[in-house]
């Protein structure tokens, strides 16, 4: 038999193809408890300010509270800036950035105290969290986010827990003009994160939170001021709970929430703020002496339930 071409004495045998090197994808377990870590913090720190607001609403009013919240908020997130030295944003994201400021920092604020003054915080926060309904919505639609099975059931399931808790929990009190200011805040927070999201697409997080904080905090100066005379009057509690509000809730929160908002979609993002009125009702109990009642209890359960179920990963075929 004759020998191929290959085996011929004298010639090298041919080198074996190399197979292709598939990339080695990322991590992403770090990544994801770093987020999920994050807006765990940003539930934990908005829902004390609930808390923090009911408690000086005798003290300091709607206006002057927002202002100093953000005058304080402002200026530690651009301490931070000028730390970090992110990027500024191009034109067309300072503009957005500019709408979610006056949206979100000033006008969702400023609604938030003056409903506060009319119900308990308990009711307030469940009546904000009909914003992550209309951001879930909104976001499927226009923001192209569509609507995986996993967000509504869980949105569902929150939101009869959001129900349970306003018709038996501690939220008994209450007028219309507060319930109106409620529903008014939740939309402002909805278009604020909406605007903000997409902002967020051309925009540095750290960017966009110090600039909006900043913006909101200049749409509201007309308070400034009734605020001097109404802080120098305040008892120093009040104003350390104003100083609070200003570092945590806004200032620290608020940067978690971009650095969220970033890296999940809008809707599953929002839907995680459910929780926020099982807290308030663990933290009114704790701190202002709100006991919760059973239905309380089981509607808070089931919205840590339901945040977790929207949380899980759509099944693929």
């Amino acid at each position: 038999m004759r020998p191929s071409a290959s085996t011929a004495p004298g010639s090298t045998p041919p080198t074996p193809p190399t197979p292709p090197v598939l990339p080695t994808p990322a991590p992403t377990t770090a990544i994801g408890w770093k987020v999920l870590t994050a807006m765990a913090i940003v539930l934990v720190l908005w829902a004390s300010a609930f808390i923090a607001i009911r408690a000086i609403g005798d003290d300091i009013s709607p206006g002057p509270l927002a202002l100093g919240r953000q005058l304080v908020g402002a200026t530690v997130l651009v301490a931070i800036a000028i730390w970090r030295r992110p990027p500024l944003p191009r034109p067309r994201a300072l503009a957005l950035i500019a709408v979610y400021g006056v949206l979100w920092f000033a006008g969702y604020t400023f609604v938030l105290n003056l409903a506060e003054r009319h119900l308990d915080a308990g009711t307030v926060a469940m009546l904000v969290n009909i914003a992550p309904l209309l951001v879930a919505l909104a976001a499927g639609v226009l923001l192209k986010e569509g609507f995986p099975r996993p967000l509504m059931v869980g949105i569902g399931i929150a939101f009869a827990g959001v129900v349970i808790i306003a018709t038996g929990g501690i939220g008994a009190h209450s007028e219309p003009i507060g319930i109106a200011l409620g529903i008014l805040a939740a939309v402002l927070y909805a278009a604020g994160v909406l605007v903000q999201k997409v902002a967020l697409r051309e925009a540095d997080a750290l960017s966009a939170t110090w600039i909006g904080c900043v913006i909101g905090a200049a749409v509201l100066l007309p308070f400034l001021p009734q605020t001097v005379v109404e802080l120098s009057d305040a008892p120093v509690p009040a104003v350390l709970a104003v100083v609070y509000l200003g570092v945590f809730p806004t200032a620290i929160a608020f940067l978690l929430w971009a650095y969220v908002l970033k890296r999940s979609p809008a809707g599953a993002t929002a839907s995680a703020t459910l929780a926020v009125p099982a807290i308030v009702v663990v933290l009114s109990w704790l701190l202002l002496g709100e006991l919760p009642t059973v239905f309380g209890m089981i509607g808070g359960a089931l919205c840590l339930a339901g945040v977790a179920w929207s949380r899980r990963a759509p099944r693929r075929s």
